[in-house]
Order: structure tokens, then sequence, then C-alpha cells
């Protein structure tokens, strides 16, 4: 069989399929995540000789694939927000970062330890990437394209909390490392959390301020005959995305948080500006070709066992993490907040999972060396199903029904 057009072949069928089955989607208890997966397992059953979808075996693809869908998310996430940044009108989402997120690590933690029997180093490795919430599978609860004012504190919360924690898991993440490779506990957490808690955090957030307000001024005012803005190049997205991210990590800060911060300095420029929804269009297209190669090999991966190690400890595991320990944290992070009992209780269940958990288990054994691997990419992949299913089906119906409830509440015009 001819590979390279039987590549072809599947490529344009995939390219297709991700413009048209959001529209077929639209309005449905379904997602396309769910269809993108099953296809996947579909594809990978068939006798095509495709190699295996390894995520072990092919771990640096799977990170720089991961990578790349996550830092492209993060700028459509950032230039979609509407409400201006500040302490008190972000302030459901500090709470989710604060309090939900280091708790559900926690928690996630001990689960690992307790009934996988995971060393400590595992165990903090599984709970920091299942932390964080994603900007990829999460939209249909998110904000709608800038300008279209439906940010509800429910879409507005699950926006913001996944914008920022898919950066703020890394610190995290990289204790998990760096206890893997240490004989001690001295020898790594005054390093740690020197460089990866301060240093980098710090350095994330600054270059994404700076560069943020650069490129805003780039787009918007750089005094030329015609204004970048006055035209429809939304390309300058991509642009924008790979030039902060790989400045920020060339100055050894975070990328994600700085490219997610970079997209909110831009948006806060002429706010009212049609250029904005070019440039999230651009960005959202782009996002959504990526990812379904992604969740297609994430759906081949199944079927070539992924999912063998993981257990029935494993399958309690994710269940917890998924339907108690989110939904909890989320509740007791958003106590006394003014939020409405029923948004509050759907901020704290739609955690989704996501890219974001691939991308920093691949990372995390790509640098270092984890005896149970199989088993992590197991719990990881079925947290990951499990959120893709599960928020997929009940997302629409539970969305609809706060929406009336709102309106309702509100009266007529």
């Amino acid at each position: 069989m001819d590979h390279y057009h039987l590549l072809l072949a599947i490529v344009g069928a995939v390219t297709l399929g991700a413009s048209v089955l959001p529209l077929l989607v639209a309005g449905r208890p379904l997602s396309f995540p769910m269809v993108y997966v099953a296809l996947g397992a579909v594809v990978f059953s068939l006798p095509l000789d495709l190699p295996r979808a390894d995520p072990i075996a092919h771990g640096g693809f799977v990170e720089r694939l991961s990578e790349l869908v996550v830092i492209v998310a993060l700028m459509g996430t950032g230039l979609k927000l509407d409400r201006p940044f500040g302490w008190a009108t972000w302030r459901s989402t500090w709470r989710l970062l604060a309090v939900a997120m280091p708790v559900t690590i926690v928690a996630t933690g001990l689960l690992g330890w307790w009934i996988l029997g995971f060393a400590p180093a595992t165990a903090m490795l599984l709970g920091a990437v299942v932390a964080p919430t994603d900007p990829v599978l999460a939209s249909d609860v998110q904000v709608g394209p800038p300008g279209e004012d439906d940010e509800d504190e429910v879409r507005f919360a699950l926006t913001s909390e996944a914008g920022l924690n898919d950066g703020l898991a890394f610190p995290f993440t990289n204790a998990a490392i760096a206890a893997a490779s240490a004989a001690g506990v001295g020898e790594w957490v005054g390093w740690w959390f020197l460089d990866d808690v301060v240093v980098k955090l710090v350095v994330g957030l600054a270059m994404g301020v700076a560069l943020g307000r650069g490129l805003g001024w780039i787009v918007f005012h750089i005094p030329t005959e015609r204004k970048l803005a006055e035209s429809s190049e939304g390309f300058v997205a991509l642009a924008g995305t790979l030039l902060v991210y790989g400045v920020t990590e060339l100055a050894q800060g975070y990328g994600f948080l700085a490219v997610f911060v970079a997209a909110c300095m831009i948006r806060s420029r002429e706010r009212g500006h049609a250029y904005h929804e070019v440039l999230h269009t651009t960005a959202e297209n782009t996002e959504r070709l990526l990812t379904v190669v992604l969740l297609a090999l994430l759906g081949g991966a199944v079927v070539d066992g992924v999912l063998s190690g993981l257990g029935w400890g494993g399958a309690v595991v994710g269940l917890v993490t998924v339907l108690v320990l989110r939904p909890l944290a989320g509740l007791v992070s958003l106590a006394r907040t003014g939020t409405a009992p029923g948004e509050r209780t759907a901020i704290a269940f739609f955690g989704v999972r996501g890219i974001g958990s691939i991308y920093y288990l691949a990372h995390a054994l790509e640098q270092s060396t984890f005896a149970e691997a199989p088993t992590l990419w197991a719990v990881v992949a079925f947290i990951v199903l499990l959120s893709v299913v599960l928020h997929g089906i009940t997302a629409f119906p539970v969305m609809r029904r706060l929406d009336d409830q709102r309106t309702a509440r509100q009266g007529p015009p």
C-alpha cells in the first residue's frame, strides 16, 4: 500500500471533518472531540498497516504536537475574553487557581499513592498532570468569539481558569521531575522553589505583558499608511503565539503563561475593533485542525492498548478525580463568591481534562524516568476519555438550562 497517498487521504478527510463536524454536532449532546476519538479508534482498527499509536514509544512527537495545540489554544482563549483583567472582576478565577487546583493536585496524588501504590514522585506527577483544565476540549462551556457579549460567570470562569492553569501546572510537574531525579528532598526543593516557582513564573508573566503590549501596538497603532488591523490577515495570531512562546522559553520562563497573558494584553487594545475576531478565528481554526489529529491518535492509542495497564485501581482513581475531587474542590473554592448555586455547581463540575494533561505527562516522561509510565499513561488517558465523553454529553443541556434560568431571572428586555 502507498502509505504517502493514504496519509494524504486521511489528512484531507480529517481537515474536512474539522470544518464540518462542529456544525453537525452544534446544539446536540455530543461534541466533536467524542467523534474524533471514535473515528481514530475505527481507523486504527482497520487493516491499513499504520504505525502503532504508542505514546511511550513516540513520546517526543506526542510532547511537541500537544505543546503546539495548547499554545495555539491559549492564544485563542485569551483573545476571546471580553472582561477586563482585574482582581475583583476575575475573582472566581483566582479562587479556582488558588484553591481548586492545588487541592486537586494533592488529593489525586494521594489517591495514586494509596490505591495504585505509586512512588511519591510518580504520585506527585499524576496529580500535577491531571490538575489543569483544558482550553482545547472545553469550547462548549467557554465564552464565544470576542465581542459577542456572552460572558456569563460560568463561561468566563471556565475559560479564564483554563487559560491560566495550563501554565501554573508547570511548577508542580517540574517538582515531580526533580523528585524522580534526586536522591533526597534536600537536593532539589530549594532550587526548585527558586527557579521553577519564582523565576520562571515571574519571567513568564513579565514576558507575556511586555510582548503582548508590543504586539498590540504593532497591530493597532504602528504608524504606517495602512494599519495591520485594517487587513484580514489573521496569521498574526499564529506569528504572535510562536514568537511569545519561543522568546519566553529562551528566557527561561513559562511560555504557556506568557502566551495567554500576551493574548489578554492584545485583547485589551481597541476592544471594539473587528480585527480581534479575525485573530481569534485564525487561532481557533488552527487549533481545531491540530486537535483532531491528536484526538484521532488518542483513539488509536486506545485500540493499540494504552488502557491495558489501567486495572480496577486506575479506573477508581480516574472516576474519583473527575466525579468527586474536582467538583468538591471547585465548590469549596467558590464558596461565598455570590455566584448562584446552579452556576457554582456547573463551574465545579466542568473541569474538563484533555490535551494539557497529555502534554504534561509526555513532557515529564521525556525529562526523567518513571517506572510506572505505562500505568500513568493508562490512568491519564482514561481520565481524558472519561472527561471527553461525560462533559461532551452534558455540556449542551446543562448550559442551555443555565441560560434559560438566567433569562427567567432577568425577565423580558
